[in-house]
């Protein structure tokens, strides 16, 4: 028997939380039924506004709107289920994403792409839990020990995003290129120890797929699992069709690690549109404003316009991140028998 999942006042029945996916992969839709089956599940506020009609002209307007309509929506589909927020900290805007999600009712944030050292404070004279999403023990003792420094808590779990999860990774192209399963699974058991010493839950992602890596997580303590690639190739993902299918088309050998933009290694399906970036031909139009560490100067390409045109299913033009796992995906399943299984 699997066990439910307790985080505070919350209870998960399936201890798996769906994985935030931007941009328009996992927003109400997705969210809504996962949660409705016993799970977390997560909207991805990454430009989650790109479907307002004055998205372009003003984009933080129309993803504060957005936000607040999607969380509204999964909190419906989802039936008292538990709904969270993935806000990268990376984000400009960081802290207004966090109190937006706060007032439109969110159970839950999750932040990586950086240390979120002052989540506490946004979330403050709320009941929103806050976990940080991170790679590393160092990262998490230093956000353990800021936390509680600063504001005399600590997380109320933690994400530990291994190597083989999609997008945007935690870690340095060398780290990736050194990577062995044994020396991940020796950093994830010591974060294990280091997180039952501090009473918190803590969540295994990065390569989940089925409920063989439920069981095995468990089995070495962790509380739960992140899932995101599993669940693209659903009927209930928010993305497109033809997004869905290249996930159904993907062999092994089309799993790349990218450059991103931004500046971070990310892994995604080699497609027509990574072909002529790495051909060299640039595509940038227009700034959209939303990661930190993007300079519009020299970027080869928008990220955001390149993650929407895949959503919306231009794949030869789009960016479609994925997960190590990709490439198992056969066939478009329904999120209640992914849940089943994993219960």
């Amino acid at each position: 028997m699997i066990n439910p999942l307790e985080i505070g006042d919350l209870k998960l029945k399936i201890p798996v939380i769906q994985g935030g996916m931007g941009v328009g992969i996992s927003l109400s839709k997705l969210a809504g039924s996962v949660a409705r089956e016993g799970g977390m599940g997560v909207i991805s506020t990454a430009q989650i506004g790109f479907r307002e009609p004055d998205f372009l002209k003003n984009p933080l307007e129309a993803n504060f709107r957005a936000l607040k309509k999607e969380i509204a929506k999964a909190k419906e589909i989802g039936k008292g289920g538990v709904i969270g927020a993935n806000i990268m900290v990376a984000t400009r805007h960081y802290k207004e994403y966090v109190k937006n999600a706060v007032l439109a009712g969110v159970d839950v944030i999750l932040s990586g792409a950086g240390l979120p050292v002052d989540l506490p404070e946004y979330v403050k004279g709320s009941k929103v839990k806050i976990a940080p999403i991170i790679s590393s023990l160092k990262a998490f003792t230093v956000i353990s020990r800021v936390w509680e420094r600063k504001y005399a808590r600590y997380p109320d779990f933690v994400v530990v995003e291994g190597p083989k999860a999609g997008g945007h990774l935690g870690f340095k192209r060398e780290e990736l290129d050194a990577y062995t399963p044994e020396n991940y699974e020796r950093e994830l058991t010591a974060m294990i120890r280091q997180a039952a010493e501090l009473e918190i839950p803590l969540i295994a992602a990065g390569g989940i797929y089925d409920r063989r890596d439920l069981e095995h997580c468990l089995s070495l303590g962790a509380a739960g699992v992140q899932m995101g690639t599993r669940f693209v190739t659903t009927e209930e993902c928010d993305a497109a069709e033809a997004y869905k299918q290249e996930y159904l088309r993907a062999q092994k050998e089309d799993i790349v690690i990218v450059k991103s933009p931004v500046g971070m290694p990310g892994r995604a399906i080699q497609n027509a549109f990574l072909e002529k970036v790495a051909a060299g031909e640039r595509f940038m139009t227009g700034c959209r404003h939303c990661i930190k560490t993007c300079d519009p100067k020299t970027a080869p390409y928008c990220i955001t316009r390149a993650l929407i045109n895949a959503a919306m299913g231009d794949v030869d033009n789009g960016l479609l991140f994925c997960g190590s796992n990709a490439w198992r995906a056969q066939k478009i399943e329904r999120t209640v028998d992914i849940m089943e299984e994993m219960a």
